[in-house]
């Protein structure tokens, strides 16, 4: 017993948290919106399936504030509920499956009741996407035209993204109609910063070792060599264009690998 140290531990309040962080943000009906939207979590957390990827802790509650603080600047003319409403669906639509997106959707329109969520309208660049899947010989269904512009909102409030599926369901199609469309996009003369020529760096990080991806220290020479991921990481920061560039591990998850990329993928 000696040997070890009670610890008391406390569950955070996500209410006080999100309400000041609102306020930070910007907004001035923070307490009303934070019980919202603290309340929206705890029902989906309970309602919803049950997911590896569904994730309704400090860190979802955080990226969905500072994404409201973003939409808040952008349109100050806006309604904050409609503000929140918007970052709320935004963020966690693209990673729900299909049975629990209504279920989100009932469970906003009660919290929020008679407010009408406009959707944004992007139809520069989902006529691009469209264009982008018929030249590679696709249809272009709406749902995966959907499920495409949902890659790009995420893409725009966060620096690391993972693209989850069962094999043979249109992971890396939607990734390169998004590569495609935003190219196009900008050779056709948009002059719009979130469009630009977008080059793939695809690497399988399971068909080469820890020290062949992220590099390692001869243990003799004690020299460092440099692994495939710093190689692509330099090339894209030595790029004096704007271009896009996306370093994509296209391969199975596992702890050995993706621990790694821990601190650059955080919410810093």
């Amino acid at each position: 017993k000696a040997l070890f140290r009670p610890v008391a531990m406390m569950v955070p309040d996500y209410r006080l948290i999100a309400e000041i962080m609102l306020f930070a943000e910007g907004f001035g009906e923070a307490k009303g919106l934070s019980n919202k939207m603290t309340q929206l979590y705890r029902l989906s957390s309970e309602q919803l399936s049950k997911q590896d990827h569904y994730d309704f802790g400090m860190r979802a509650v955080k990226s969905v504030l500072v994404m409201a603080g973003q939409l808040k600047r952008a349109n100050p003319g806006l309604s904050e509920d409609i503000t929140l409403i918007r970052a709320l669906r935004d963020s966690n639509l693209p990673k729900f499956l299909y049975d629990d997106v209504p279920l989100f959707m009932a469970i906003i329109q009660d919290l929020f009741p008679g407010v009408e969520i406009p959707n944004v309208d992007y139809g520069r660049l989902q006529g691009a996407i469209e264009g982008a899947l018929e030249n590679d010989g696709l249809e272009a269904p709406t749902t995966f035209v959907s499920k495409i512009t949902q890659l790009y909102e995420t893409m725009l409030v966060r620096h690391g993204v993972m693209v989850v599926g069962l094999t043979l369901t249109g992971k890396t199609t939607c990734q390169n109609a998004l590569a495609n469309a935003l190219s196009q996009l900008r050779r056709d003369g948009e002059e719009s910063p979130d469009f630009e020529v977008t080059r793939q760096h695809t690497l399988n990080p399971k068909a080469i070792t820890m020290g062949e991806l992220y590099g390692e220290v001869n243990p003799i020479t004690q020299e460092w060599t440099d692994g495939l991921v710093p190689t692509l990481v330099r090339l894209a920061v030595n790029d004096d264009s704007d271009n896009f560039h996306w370093i994509t591990f296209d391969g199975p998850v596992d702890a050995l690998w993706i621990e790694n990329m821990n601190t650059v993928l955080d919410d810093n």
